[in-house]
């Protein structure tokens, strides 16, 4: 995450709602979740948990052991 710059002006996003609406703004220009997150928090201040909720993290697939005889 872009180190905050207390001189930078930067619009507040703290609900669901303005954050699900900046989320599709950049829906277009970023084709993976990671470039979405980094172009929302370089543009705006966000609501982490709001985000967390809004665009979920990538769970790595599970690997299962092999059975015991």
């Amino acid at each position: 995450m872009l180190n905050a710059d207390p001189l930078l002006r930067r619009p507040k996003l703290l609900n669901r709602a303005l954050v699900a609406r900046a989320l599709e703004g950049f829906r277009s220009k970023a084709d993976s979740p990671d470039k979405m997150w980094r172009m929302l928090t370089d543009h705006y201040v966000v609501d982490l948990d709001a985000v967390a909720a809004l665009l979920p993290a990538n769970e790595p697939e599970t690997r299962w052991l092999p059975a015991r005889d």
